[in-house]
């Protein structure tokens, strides 16, 4: 049960990512203004005239319209005259931003509700957890922990809204998604061996190499570097988009900035040092070979998305599917530092 809601919340997590993507892609990250709500409603309107003042209407507390291009929110419950009241409203100062897309809201909407989702599994997994606390307790601990790393994410998500998608926030927001999934991939390895102990799982070999260890261990921290790094060359494009508009792709990059060369040749050595782990392995017989396979195939087509995003002029999915890709390949590399740092010979593998 614990390893199947573990595998659950794994998969979930990596929904969460997909879902920022597409949302990244289509700029909906403002398509509701406020947190957790969406304009104040639980469930987000779908027409204009819902965020619209009218005469003789019940307004909800905290619920918002749209005036002169303007955010207000009600600051308690009452019901409107025959003429708008400037006193019954407060101006919303999280940010300035007052535009309602029915798609951005309703895809950011989608974006929070499998956030919410995630927690289900989660929250099963923990309870699951307790069948490890004769053999394994520090599993029920490192399970627990995953709630505050969650609740955390959850409160950056509302920073991100609040600041009007500040590009160091949306790093940051990024860089916290991909240490649940760290944290998560530690679980299930670890589960791992208890089961392993058991007797229910194959077996794998493997040997112990420090040098391919702690090469691996910069690996990942590469990829999260070129992670930040590109979600900074991101922010440039969207504001570029803001500038020269949606059609006109080829202006996106036009001209490429410092972070962009930046972030081109880390991918550079991200690749070399892959490849060098890839071929120690398969000098030394380390044992990895099936998860550095994978490890090169995302890197390629990481390479891929890149090039047709520069000059291809962004074909349409490109754009979430490279940050996504590098999700992957982050969640892989710690699975190979994982079995990296095992001393035995032989251990338990699903």
């Amino acid at each position: 049960m614990y390893r199947k809601t573990l595998k659950i919340s794994i998969i979930f997590l990596y929904l969460i990512i997909i879902a920022g993507a597409v949302v990244r892609m289509t700029g909906s990250g403002m398509g509701c203004p406020d947190w957790p709500k969406c304009f104040g409603f639980y469930i987000p309107p779908t027409e204009e005239t819902q965020l619209q003042w009218t005469p003789n209407t019940n307004f909800k507390e905290g619920q918002m319209i749209i005036i002169n291009e303007s955010l207000r929110i009600a600051p308690k419950d009452f019901t409107s005259a025959t003429a708008y009241t400037e006193s019954n409203w407060s101006t919303y100062d999280k940010h300035d931003y007052a535009a309602f897309n029915v798609w951005h809201t309703w895809i950011e909407y989608i974006n929070r509700l499998v956030t919410v989702l995630a927690g289900i599994p989660i929250l099963l997994m923990i309870i699951s957890a307790f069948w490890y606390w004769k053999r394994r307790p520090w599993l029920i601990f490192g399970s627990f922990f995953v709630l505050p790393l969650m609740g955390f994410q959850a409160w950056l998500g509302k920073q991100v809204v609040d600041s009007n998608l500040l590009p160091v926030k949306i790093t940051i927001h990024m860089i916290a998604a991909l240490v649940i999934v760290a944290l998560l991939l530690y679980l299930w390895f670890k589960s791992q061996e208890k089961e392993s102990s058991l007797g229910t799982l194959s077996r794998k070999r493997t040997t112990y190499d420090s040098q391919f260890r702690n090469l691996v261990l910069l690996a990942v921290v590469l990829t999260l570097v070129q992670v930040a790094f590109g979600t900074q060359v991101r922010q440039y494009v969207d504001e570029q988009v803001m500038v020269v508009g949606y059609d006109a792709k080829d202006q996106w990059l036009n001209p490429p900035t410092i972070m962009f060369y930046v972030h081109r040749s880390f991918s550079i050595l991200v690749t070399v040092l892959n490849l060098y782990l890839f071929w120690r392995n398969r000098k030394y017989l380390l044992g990895h070979t099936r998860l550095l396979n994978w490890v090169l195939f995302l890197i390629a087509l990481e390479v891929i998305t890149g090039i047709l995003m520069y000059y291809v002029d962004f074909p349409f999915g490109t754009q979430p599917l490279h940050l996504v890709l590098a999700s992957l390949l982050f969640g892989v590399q710690f699975y190979v530092l994982l079995w990296s740092m095992r001393r035995k010979e032989e251990v338990g593998v699903a």
